[in-house]
Order: C-alpha cells, then sequence, then structure tokens
C-alpha cells in the first residue's frame, strides 16, 4: 500500500513541494492573494469561493517544483478565477459580470474598488492579470482562451476606462492639432 506519507518523502527526494509547503506559502500570502482573486472576481463571494478552490487545489497539489510554490498558487488562484467567471454561468443560463456585485464602495480602497468595477470581465481580468501581474500578452491568452489581439484590446479598453477615457476621446487625443506644432 502506497501512503501518502511515501509519497511526500518521493516528492521532495525528487524535488518536488509537498502540499504541506504549498499550504504555508498560501498562509503566508493569504493576504495578496484573497486580494488578487477579489480584484479579479469584482466580489467578495465569489472571491471566497476562488480562494477556497485553490487551498483546495494546494492541499491536493502533485508535481510542483521546490521554490515554485507562490507562483503555482497564484496562477491556481488566476484559473480558478477565470473558471468560476467565465465557465460558471447564472442560473437563466446568462454569463454574469461580478464586477457589477460590488456595491460596497467604502469598504475598500478607491483604486481597487476602480480595479474591481472594470467591464467587461474581459477587461477586467486582462487588466489585472497583464499590468498588476506582470503576464505576457502571449501567457494571458492562453489563461483566457483568447487571441494576442483580444489581450491587447481589453488591455487598451481597460486602461482607457481605468483613466477615465472613453473610446471617443481616445481618439480625439490620438488626431494630429490642427495648429502647427
Amino acid at each position: 500500500m502506497y501512503s501518502i506519507r511515501s509519497r511526500q518523502s518521493a516528492q521532495v527526494r525528487a524535488g518536488y513541494a509537498t502540499s504541506s509547503d504549498l499550504c504555508e506559502n498560501f498562509v503566508e500570502d493569504l493576504q495578496p492573494l484573497y486580494l488578487l482573486a477579489f480584484l479579479l472576481t469584482g466580489s467578495y463571494a465569489e472571491a471566497e469561493q476562488c480562494f477556497v478552490a485553490t487551498v483546495d487545489d494546494a492541499i491536493t497539489a502533485n508535481g510542483v517544483f521546490k521554490g515554485w510554490e507562490r507562483s503555482w498558487n497564484k496562477r491556481c488562484l488566476i484559473i480558478n478565477a477565470i473558471r468560476r467567471v467565465f465557465l460558471a454561468s447564472t442560473p437563466s443560463g446568462g454569463k454574469r459580470d461580478a464586477g457589477r456585485e460590488l456595491g460596497v464602495e467604502s469598504r475598500v480602497h478607491p483604486v481597487i474598488d476602480a480595479v474591481a468595477r472594470l467591464a467587461p470581465p474581459l477587461q477586467r481580468f486582462v487588466f489585472v492579470i497583464s499590468v498588476l501581474e506582470g503576464y505576457s500578452e502571449h501567457e494571458c491568452a492562453l489563461l483566457l482562451g483568447r487571441t494576442p489581439r483580444d489581450v491587447r484590446e481589453a488591455r487598451t479598453y481597460a486602461l482607457w476606462q481605468f483613466a477615465g477615457i472613453t473610446p471617443a476621446m481616445a481618439k480625439i487625443r490620438r488626431q494630429p492639432p490642427i495648429y502647427g506644432s
């Protein structure tokens, strides 16, 4: 019989992190990971469910290299948030926009609130994953199941929305001045 203890000792010998290593790093990064879940989902309830699913993944993880626990936990959280927001449907069958659920501005910092309110969800996810977390355009596209062009466009619109610029205003700003420079 192959026990959990012998599996974990085999993982350690092979240079893999154990589930306790992953959980330990998860506890150390508790606040930043929860904030990331909230920014991605735009909802406290969704963030909590995403967070719990990620803890579950950390407990049952296999094959994570030692020293990569933090990045694995973060990536797992991002994947769980993508599943919760993009793959889960509302009871009526339509997709929900978690960013619209937020109605407690006084509980969060205005910048955090502004990021969580970015809509549609694709723009919020691209902004958080690529701009705040620093993932490459290609990796962001792979995670979200979109093309790099979709990611570029979503990031552009998210940046405009975050800065309070509408697409019409952006067109005006890109035009050369009427008078000589």
